[in-house]
């Protein structure tokens, strides 16, 4: 049940990643960090499918750990974005607290299928 609910919060997460990766290209003309942001914030939700088939626990474990980086450099382009001014505290405040929920819910599945290994 929860690897469904990471799953379809990763990809939610993700489409709102590309929305604002397309404003920032389109309307401020930003090119560099928004193709970082649009990397790392989309590599989440794929990392976790491809988890989904891993090959092993430890497979699992390193695809899910790997997210979780991706989801932690997510928020550093977040907040630097934020704070160069490319994007107001509003949309700041929902990217962020959406990355470290996931942040949160990838540590507690890592945790878990460690503590099964």
């Amino acid at each position: 049940m929860s690897k469904n609910i990471l799953k379809e919060k990763s990809y939610a997460f993700a489409i709102e990643i590309v929305k604002l990766a397309q404003v920032l290209v389109s309307d401020k003309k930003e090119y560099v960090i928004s193709k970082q942001l649009l990397r790392s914030g989309t590599a989440i939700g794929a990392l976790i499918r491809e988890a989904e088939f891993a090959q092993s626990k430890k497979d699992f474990i390193s695809k899910m750990s790997i997210s979780l980086k991706e989801a932690n450099e997510t928020l550093y382009w977040i907040d630097l974005i934020k704070d160069t001014g490319y994007i107001d505290i509003t949309i700041h405040m929902q990217l962020s607290s959406d990355s470290k929920e996931l942040v949160a819910m990838l540590v507690s599945s890592i945790k878990t299928t460690k503590s099964r290994l």
